[in-house]
């Protein structure tokens, strides 16, 4: 558990948007199969939405993390600003 929770921190918030869109992809095709034919091991969708639940915790905790990094300021201009007087 602890490998994979470090394996999905290396990760950027992108790229584990896309790794859950894969594994609920995977999880829908699993538990449909599982439907029409049960498999022995039914433990593998278990699984899968184990691993779903860790990625998207990270991807949060990430989020959250970026929310609260202050934005970075334009610096003003160098030199002097030129003031147009009438």
């Amino acid at each position: 558990m602890k490998k994979r929770v470090k394996e999905f921190r290396g990760k950027t918030i992108v790229d584990l948007k896309k790794e859950t869109q894969l594994l609920r992809e995977e999880i829908a095709k699993k538990t449909l199969q599982n439907r029409m034919n049960p498999e022995k091991n039914t433990n593998t969708i278990f699984q899968l939405r184990k691993k779903l639940a860790v990625l998207l915790t990270v991807l949060s905790e990430k989020e959250e993390i970026e929310k609260l990094k202050p934005e970075k300021k334009l610096a003003p201009p160098a030199g002097r600003l030129k003031i147009d007087q009438k």
